[in-house]
């Protein structure tokens, strides 16, 4: 018996005509065996697969500090653009951190540490030279006063040691001097580094504060329509990933998100009955969802595609959409692309996303269909393959042998199995590329009731 797709397809575009040959056969097993002959159709492969409209892009602003609702400036359902002030908070915590980062700054200004002066005996030791200048100089004058030789060369050779002496000790004080500015010098440098830092680390806080404090102005990071019934209300604060609660997780990662600041605790979580609307005056903590927004400028579909089928689809594949909430309605849409990352399935297996953009649908009456609403659950039949005039026979004539395909052919009124290479199937009819031609004679029905060489009419 031929062994069907693990794709799930829908009738093609246009059934396979055969000229079908009812014939009997002996014996009531035979009853159901019916011989047709292999002519042109269309055959158009589909794949089906489970989806849901996303927007175009949504995220959730927080509180960026503790406080309460101080000004509200939108209401439920307004359209707002990117940038646009939404509210204020009211936040004297944050007010008051400002006042301390200023004081602070202004102090670490006040306090700055100068240089050290370097030590300056200069004017001392130009005093000490003179004077001992004069002095060896009398002395010099006084000893070629002696009349004897002998005892006037030993005077002059003992002042000219002392003068000798005395240019090495002040050689010894000049280099203490220097070593004493350049010990100086260090410490003078590490105080300067130490109030630099000191400001550097005050202005950083201040900049924090200013910061902090005009973040309390929370503007639309994305154009699109406010909910104030925020998504996420009651969620662990920071978690950015649950923006959209209504959709699956396959296409949570398909919708464009922007979040505003905002990291920390919620004030609480909100159970069955508690009203989770932003209203005026409301108490927020750091973090606490305070309004949604929307851009459903442009809906879109992510379709979960089973591994056994995503090969087949690529960008530029058309499709038909069915939504749940509008019975009879049909959607236009084209694959965008198809993720490389594998996802679980609602079926436990592994698959894909794919990501498709969505046209205006219509409806049986040809009328225009309603505009879908992001996290609606959808049915989207991927055409994936579309074979135009082709050489195509039923699907129940396929028998599966193995790893290949196989028809019951007619060859002078017997049965013989004859392997055959398939193209695009659909539910009704597949594609032969090769095995067979134009007017053969195989069996359409009762396939499995036959075996080799049986007699056929």
């Amino acid at each position: 018996m031929w062994r069907m797709s693990y794709r799930s397809v829908r009738p093609a575009v246009s059934l396979l005509l055969l000229a079908l040959v009812a014939t009997g056969c002996t014996g009531d097993d035979d009853a159901d065996i019916t011989v047709g002959t292999v002519t042109k159709a269309t055959v158009v492969e589909v794949v089906e697969a489970p989806a849901t409209v996303v927007a175009r892009a949504a995220a959730t602003v927080t509180a960026p500090a503790p406080g309460s609702v101080g000004e509200l400036r939108v209401h439920d359902g307004d359209r707002v653009r990117k940038g646009q002030i939404l509210l204020v908070v009211d936040s004297p915590q944050t007010e008051d951190q400002l006042d301390l980062a200023r004081d602070a700054y202004r102090e670490a200004q006040r306090s700055g540490v100068g240089g050290i002066p370097p030590a300056d005996f200069s004017r001392t030791q130009a005093a000490t030279d003179r004077a001992a200048r004069k002095a060896f100089d009398q002395a010099r004058d006084a000893a070629k006063k002696i009349p004897d030789p002998a005892l006037r060369d030993a005077f002059l050779a003992q002042i000219e040691q002392s003068e000798q002496a005395y240019a090495a000790v002040t050689a010894d004080a000049r280099q203490a001097v220097s070593q004493f500015n350049a010990g100086l010098a260090s410490v003078s440098q590490a105080l300067g580094s130490l109030s630099a830092a000191q400001r550097a680390q005050a202005k950083a806080a201040l900049d924090l504060a200013r910061r902090q404090v005009a973040a309390l102005t929370v503007r639309a990071p994305i154009s699109g329509t406010v909910s104030l019934a925020p998504t996420g209300a009651g969620q662990p604060a920071g978690d950015l990933s649950a923006l959209f609660g209504q959709l699956p997780p396959e296409a949570a990662g398909l919708v464009g998100s922007g979040a505003a600041t905002g990291a920390g605790g919620t004030t609480g979580s909100s159970g069955a009955g508690v009203d989770t609307t932003t209203y005026q005056g409301m108490p927020v903590g750091t973090g606490s969802p305070l309004v949604s927004i929307i851009d459903v400028s442009e809906l879109s579909l992510a379709a979960e595609v089973d591994e056994t089928d995503v090969l087949l689809v690529e960008p530029g594949v058309q499709a038909d959409v069915e939504l749940d909430a509008v019975p009879g309605g049909v959607y236009p849409a084209v694959v965008d692309s198809v993720s490389l990352a594998p996802t679980t399935s609602t079926r436990g297996g592994v698959s894909y996303v794919v990501r498709l953009s969505l046209d205006p649908g219509r409806m049986a009456d040809d009328s225009a269909a309603p505009a879908p609403r992001p996290g609606m659950s959808a049915v989207a039949d991927l055409r994936v393959r579309t074979a135009v005039d082709a050489i195509a026979v039923p699907a129940a004539a396929i028998v599966r042998d193995g790893l290949r395909d196989t028809v019951w052919v007619v060859d002078n009124g017997r049965a013989r199995r004859r392997t055959v290479t398939l193209g695009a199937q659909g539910e009704a009819s597949v594609q032969v590329l090769n095995g067979l031609a134009l007017g053969d004679q195989i069996v359409v029905s009762g396939a499995d009731q036959v075996t080799e060489g049986k007699r056929l009419p």
